[in-house]
């Protein structure tokens, strides 16, 4: 079963209460730049692991204020630039982010038998469990992934939550060839006869997510797949179940060649 650190109290608590109970995850992004984004990913990924354990998920948000001058939110190549609620809607579309309802707390809506706040660190959410992000530092450079959005994606997910990440030109860079790399092995792979996926990759794959939903175990994971012994059926069918989680579109490349 999923569990997740409260960063309210610093206690693990379970994800669900019940088996197929739905759970709100709330999403509070602090404005609308690259920390936001990151808070939306990491609220999109926990509905993930939600969905993949049986439970349903429902995906809400409640946006901070618009920035006051519009200047600050016109130029989407700027890391420290803010793009508006509809900007950051799109940037978190391109990401493969699923959207939110736009939810206040005060509304009414299906009865969930838990709701999880997704917030930037120090932020204040209602009370319950509590999932807390870590900065982005973008430094100077841009966040727009060469080619690809989606490395984007894994460029954010790389590192633990709860670590502030410092996002350059080399990471997005890094995160590109990896998925590149990763999505040709895939495509490959395709081609052998299927392979059940060996149990202890399995177990290891649920320990990392169910574990606080530690998102960079899970691409260790598959790191130590890539070059192991294990035939190249099950490596497929490793990265395909592991991308239910991470939404990397690792089986993109399937047929391309044809």
């Amino acid at each position: 079963m999923l569990r997740i650190l409260d960063a309210r109290t610093g206690e693990p608590v379970d994800a669900a209460l019940a088996r197929r109970g739905l759970v709100r995850v709330h999403a509070r992004p602090p404005g609308s730049g690259v920390t936001s984004l990151r808070v939306l990913l990491v609220a999109d990924v926990l509905m993930r692991a939600l969905e993949i354990g049986g439970n349903p998920a429902w995906a809400t948000l409640t946006s901070a204020p618009e920035p006051a001058e519009a200047g600050d939110r016109t130029d989407p190549a700027r890391p420290d630039a803010t793009w508006g609620e509809a900007g950051l809607r799109a940037r978190a579309a391109e990401l493969g982010i699923r959207p939110f309802e736009e939810h206040r707390d005060t509304e009414p809506g299906p009865a969930a038998a838990r709701t999880i706040d997704v917030v930037a660190q120090g932020a204040e959410a209602a009370e319950g469990p509590r999932v807390e992000v870590a900065p982005v530092d973008a430094g100077q450079g841009s966040t727009i992934a060469p080619g690809d959005p989606t490395a984007l994606r894994l460029a954010l997910l790389a590192r633990r939550r709860d670590l502030p990440l410092s996002l350059d030109a080399e990471a997005l860079t890094e995160a590109a060839d990896t998925l590149a790399r990763w999505r040709a092995a895939v495509a490959g792979w395709a081609k052998r006869p299927s392979k059940p996926i060996p149990e202890d990759v399995r177990l290891r794959l649920r320990a990392a997510w169910e574990d606080d939903l530690d998102v960079p175990a899970v691409l260790d994971v598959l790191r130590s797949v890539e070059t192991s012994g294990i035939p190249e059926g099950a490596r497929f069918e490793t990265y395909a179940h592991a991308d239910r989680l991470l939404g990397l579109e690792l089986t993109r490349e399937i047929g391309s060649s044809l």
